[in-house]
């Protein structure tokens, strides 16, 4: 892509902007705030991909600008949008788009699968906004490394995810805890709109603008709803739905998302603003990964539940317009079998079990028993138990090792072995089946932070290697089987919060 393409109709650069077309009450628009002196950090090629573009594109000086902050693009219309939510279950107002940017919409290459036909360009740390409350609106660094790597993790795990088209860097500083780099990251997805997009007019009384934005997202993401005899009623329903599977997702591969306000819940299912995030070392069920979250509010365990809860602050903001309690809670109650249906189904795949045989359930909780008394690590425990063979324990010592209690794993093992006899698989097909299913790459927060550490001193290929890891968290990679390890002893030091 040429720097003259930038203006041509072909340009992929070429913005429209959806979210603009909404009365001015749900934005305010501005410009960037360029920052000082950009480079460019990284560029996740498959991000890229998806709006028909390449790493090598971002060495034009133009495209640069505009992922920066310093350049509006045709068709930009930039603003940041207004929104309020429940943070750790408080009403807390008004908050909106503080630190992030929408750009606008493009459309996405063609022969992209699984993919919307417009993503929406978010620049995040792109300078104050009216809803900065008295923040200057910048990302640093740190916390713009460790969205980027999440956001494109999760989309290697198959989690449906916000995207991270690439890091913009500079050696301007703000002052958090310390002085600290800045940066902007680009973000994509076919929405930004979240829960608290509903719940702002919703305790704000002003239904007009409730039923208007509730119209624009069927209309745009769920057009079949809008026939349906209670089309708001069904958006609930399927918002409800998606954030089941979500979660399930979560809690298939032990991510934790440390935040689970209403403000940071997607509309349409997406894991959405990557703060005080994590994976699950070893296992715990009531682990907190925000240490902010001196209550454990958002703990591991807890994300079912607070999933849930969340969606009735969804559903009391659409009361207006489903109509009824009784309606609402009807498209409520998909939720918990939603869950329990898709959570099964993982843990059924990740222990390799074919069928489902009624003492599954009695087998998978002592399993989580067995885990969280021998402080066995999440990952690596998954991605071993495939090569457990069903006729040979001498072949145990891997799994086994992961075990501060051999005892207790043994007997689980030997019930586990007992369960694999009712099944017709040999040991080489089930391992196949749960390589696909079970992750020996993750983002564990030791990884981040020594992308970061080497980012801060200038060398940002460290970014690249872990994110082509991440791409292919299922595969072996010999080469690179050092990304799998165990967490070091000094990884336990390591804190993410809010400030994150």
């Amino acid at each position: 892509m040429t720097t003259s393409s930038l203006a041509s109709a072909a340009s992929p650069l070429r913005f429209e902007n959806a979210f603009a077309r909404l009365p001015a009450a749900f934005y305010t628009r501005l410009r960037p705030t360029a920052l000082s002196a950009p480079f460019l950090v990284a560029v996740s090629a498959p991000a890229a991909a998806l709006i028909g573009l390449t790493p090598s594109d971002f060495a034009d000086p133009a495209l640069l600008d505009v992922v920066s902050g310093a350049r509006v693009a045709d068709g930009s219309e930039p603003l940041a949008a207004v929104y309020s939510g429940h943070q750790f279950g408080v009403w807390a107002g008004q908050l909106g788009d503080g630190r992030a940017i929408l750009l606008g919409d493009l459309p996405t290459a063609g022969g992209a699968e699984h993919v919307a036909a417009r993503l929406e360009l978010q620049l995040k740390g792109a300078g104050a906004t009216p809803y900065s409350r008295m923040g200057d609106g910048r990302a640093v660094l740190r916390s713009s490394i460790r969205e980027y790597l999440c956001s494109e993790a999760m989309a290697g795990l198959g989690i449906p995810t916000t995207r991270a088209l690439c890091i913009v860097g500079s050696a301007q500083r703000v002052m958090r805890e310390a002085p600290e780099k800045t940066a902007v990251v680009t973000r994509m997805a076919p929405s930004f709109v979240r829960f608290g997009s509903f719940e702002h007019w919703y305790y704000n009384d002003q239904k007009d603008h409730l039923r208007t934005l509730a119209d624009a997202v069927i209309a745009q993401h769920f057009a079949t709803f809008a026939t349906a005899a209670n089309p708001y009623q069904s958006l609930l329903a399927e918002v409800t739905r998606r954030t089941a599977r979500l979660i399930a997702q979560w809690q298939s591969v032990g991510f934790m998302h440390g935040v689970l306000n209403t403000d940071n819940m997607s509309i349409l299912g997406l894991t959405l603003d990557y703060g005080p995030f994590g994976f699950m070392d070893a296992f715990d069920p009531a682990h907190i990964c925000n240490h902010t979250d001196q209550q454990g509010r958002y703990a591991y365990h807890q994300q079912p539940n607070i999933g849930l809860w969340n969606c009735y602050a969804l559903g009391q903001a659409m009361l207006p317009l489903i109509g009824s309690v009784e309606a609402v809670h009807a498209a409520l109650e998909v939720y918990q079998s939603e869950y329990d249906r898709c959570m099964q189904q993982h843990l059924q795949d990740k222990l390799g079990l074919a069928t489902r045989l009624p003492d599954d359930g009695a087998l998978i909780d002592a399993m989580f028993s067995m885990m969280h008394r021998c402080k066995v690590d999440f990952t690596q425990f998954f991605r071993r138990l495939g090569a457990l063979r069903q006729h040979d324990t001498g072949a145990d010592e891997p799994l086994r090792d992961l075990c501060l209690d051999r005892d207790a794993f043994d007997l689980w093992a030997s019930r586990y072995r007992a369960r694999l006899g009712l099944q017709a698989a040999t040991d080489a097909q089930r391992r196949l089946a749960m390589n696909r299913v079970n992750p020996n790459y993750v983002l564990r927060n030791y990884l981040a932070q020594v992308a970061i550490e080497r980012a801060e001193a200038g060398d940002f290929t460290e970014i690249e290697t872990l994110r082509a890891v991440l791409a292919r968290p299922f595969d072996d990679q010999p080469e690179l089987e050092t990304y799998a390890a165990l967490p070091p002893d000094w990884a336990a030091q390591l804190e993410v919060s809010c400030s994150s």
